[in-house]
């Protein structure tokens, strides 16, 4: 009997995980049309939030595709930020491109791979982003665990600082154009829709 109930368990477990973690299509053409908009702060307030003292950096808008989503629950970052998504737009959203580049995410970054470039290579380093997502509240964490791979998000908030009373810290990188380490945003969602 218990070997049934635990077999039924994992059934029922196996299905939860892949119907949460099955993609959202569209079909072909962009359906995340702009890049983000991040816009200067006059009056900078830093704020405690789970033992770090976060500091706005820059407001920050974006509407996107997931193209890739990692979640973490061991390291210190995992303390602030346990969702990372790996964001496109423009043509970064366009399934007949996506089609053609593997995205993947570890150890919090984005990686993304071709054989044949769909299009030009700075084209896709500059419309796709790697983001940590700090959730402001529970009621925004409990929506960043509903998002699956291939949806359209709309998130706003602020790119921050997060630093610890030991002298750690994380930065969020306030440029689309950069690559490598350092070029992921650390993201604070206050308001998240899809």
């Amino acid at each position: 009997m218990l070997k049934r109930l635990l077999i039924v368990a994992l059934l029922v477990w196996g299905a939860h995980s892949w119907w949460k973690s099955r993609s959202v299509t569209y079909g072909v053409g962009v359906v995340a049309m702009h890049a983000p908009e991040q816009t200067s702060l006059d009056d900078v307030r830093p704020f405690d939030l789970n033992g770090y003292r976060i500091t706005p950096l820059a407001k920050f808008v974006v509407e996107a595709r997931v193209l890739s989503r990692e979640d973490y629950h061991l390291g210190r970052e995992a303390d602030l930020s346990t969702t990372d998504f790996m964001l496109g737009w423009g043509r970064m959203s366009d399934e007949s491109v996506l089609s053609h580049i593997e995205i993947s995410q570890s150890n919090r970054f984005g990686f993304w791979r071709v054989q044949e470039f769909p299009i030009p290579q700075r084209e896709i380093e500059t419309s796709a982003a790697n983001m940590h997502l700090i959730a402001a509240d529970r009621a925004v964490a409990n929506q960043l665990e509903r998002v699956r791979r291939g949806q359209v998000v709309h998130m706003r908030g602020y790119l921050v600082r997060a630093d610890a009373g030991d002298g750690w810290h994380w930065i969020s990188s306030l440029s689309r154009e950069d690559t490598g380490a350092g070029a992921c945003e650390l993201f604070l969602v206050e308001q998240l829709s899809n």
